[in-house]
């Protein structure tokens, strides 16, 4: 499982940070991705990051 953030539609709230600190972080005021590939334990989370995100600019792809 790999996670995406859509960079020109991230405003940097930081819920995905907060959410699944194992996979998402914070570069110059936007969110990254950190993993290549989600690690087994933080699929769950997430999962909810990009349920939670306000602007939807967080995808999954299998």
């Amino acid at each position: 499982m790999k996670a995406i953030v859509n960079q020109d539609e991230c405003t940097g709230c930081e819920l995905c940070v907060q959410t699944c600190p194992e996979v998402f972080e914070m570069q110059d005021d936007l969110a990254v991705v950190k993993a290549n590939e989600v690690p087994a334990d933080a699929e769950e989370t997430c999962r909810q990051a990009v349920e939670e995100c306000p602007v939807e600019c967080i995808s999954i792809e299998e």
